[in-house]
Formats: structure tokens, C-alpha cells, sequence
């Protein structure tokens, strides 16, 4: 994630997915500081795929280009997909690691202009403003990490004719077996329920899981089902 992206930011894209979860003797408060994943992504120069979330790209493709927010950004992969489709992004990760190395993937790719880089704990703070859409693909954190209060706060970020999407995990994926009970993966139609929408003024336009393949730590394919919802914002 962050913040992932939350990623807790946990990051990312489905493709960029942590590869394995913290194990149950491990204390859940130490996966929701910056600490934690700062540290986490200097195990590497490149946590994830570096690809854009597929459902971001299936979803995102035919909107006409406006202000766009990205959750939980991660190393960047949707912004600067997004702003070399026209968009003026907003990316906010917890990890000032994660946001410099996006900021430099952004420059390589001719779009750093396009893009604003925000360290935010989102449970902390919110980036300030209205945005034509405001993405949010697989928030998801260990610990007392206020998913549902987060996307109530992206909904109100909404400009009106805006779209809010989010995208998460249905479960652990197929091979994981040390799971977490204080994991929370909630459904499309409890997301909807807990963004707590005022009747008449959203659309609901998506709200489904599917079933996709991840390979495991080891290199072997894998399933993991995720799901999307999509609403837009009617005033």
C-alpha cells in the first residue's frame, strides 16, 4: 500500500499487492505507522508492478480528463497514468519513500507537472479541494485504520458529476493461511453501505467482485477475488 496502497497507504494495484500479510504474533499497531512503511519500501527499489490497477484503467478510461485524487498512491503507478491521460492528479501516500520515488517515475515519464505529491496519514488529514474523480484502490491497513470514515471523507471530495472508485480485496488470497481475524473485507454492498450516500444525490454504477490471478511468493499462480464500486455524484 500503501496507506496502499494505506496501500495504509497500502498501495496498489491488484498486480501490487503485498505478497504476504504480517503474521498473527505480530502486534496489528505496528502496520499502520509511517515507520512501518517507510521501512517497507526500502526493501527494494520497486514494490510493485509499476503497472496502473486494472480496474482503475477499465473504469477511468472513457472519462473525459478533470482533477483527479489518488489514495494511498503508492510509487505512482495510476497518477501518472492518469495525468498522461490528460488528468491533474493529486497523489497522497503515508510514506515520504513511496511519494519521492513516484515523484521520479512521474519526471521520467513527462508528466511531473501534472502531478501533486501530498504525504498524508489519512486517518490524520485529507487532501483539500474537489476532484472530477477520486480514486481509492485496495485502502486497506492492518490495526484501528478507519477505512469507512476515509472514503466518506473521498465521497464528500467529489465534485458534483464526479465519480468516486474503489477497489479492494474480497479475502486473503488463495495460498495465505496465517490470516488475520482483525482483517476487515468488506463487500461491495457494505462499501456502499458504509459511505453512507444521501438517497437521490448518487448513481451506483458498479458493485461486484471477481476473481483474478496473483502468483505467490514463490512464483506460482495463485487466485485472489477483489472487488469495485463505482458511483458518481449527481449534485
Amino acid at each position: 500500500m500503501s496507506q496502499h496502497r494505506q496501500h495504509h497507504t497500502s498501495p496498489a494495484s491488484p498486480s501490487s499487492s503485498p505478497s504476504s500479510s504480517p503474521s498473527a504474533s505480530e502486534s496489528a499497531s505496528e502496520f499502520v505507522g509511517v515507520e512501518f512503511w517507510d521501512s517497507r519500501y526500502r526493501e527494494s527499489d520497486r514494490i510493485w508492478s509499476g503497472d496502473a490497477n486494472a480496474v482503475l484503467v477499465r473504469e477511468a478510461a472513457d472519462l473525459a480528463p478533470g482533477r483527479a485524487l489518488d489514495l494511498g498512491c503508492g510509487e505512482g503507478a495510476d497518477a501518472v497514468w492518469l495525468a498522461r491521460r490528460g488528468w491533474q492528479v493529486t497523489g497522497t501516500d503515508i510514506s515520504g519513500v513511496a511519494l519521492e520515488r513516484a515523484a521520479g517515475h512521474a519526471a521520467d515519464a513527462g508528466v511531473g507537472d501534472r502531478i501533486d505529491w501530498q504525504r498524508h496519514d489519512l486517518a490524520e488529514s485529507f487532501p483539500a479541494g474537489e476532484f472530477d474523480l477520486v480514486s481509492a484502490c485496495f485502502l486497506h491497513s492492518f490495526g484501528d485504520f478507519p477505512r469507512d470514515r476515509i472514503l466518506r471523507s473521498a465521497a464528500s471530495a467529489v465534485a458534483p458529476g464526479g465519480i468516486l472508485l474503489i477497489a479492494g480485496h474480497a479475502g486473503w488470497p488463495s495460498w495465505q493461511k496465517d490470516s488475520r481475524p482483525e482483517a476487515d473485507f468488506p463487500t461491495p454492498d457494505e462499501v456502499v453501505a458504509q459511505l453512507e450516500l444521501p438517497e437521490g444525490g448518487w448513481e451506483l454504477l458498479l458493485a461486484e467482485e471477481h476473481e483474478r490471478v496473483q502468483n505467490q511468493p514463490d512464483g506460482r499462480p495463485g487466485t485472489r477475488t477483489d472487488n469495485a464500486v463505482k458511483v458518481r455524484r449527481l449534485r
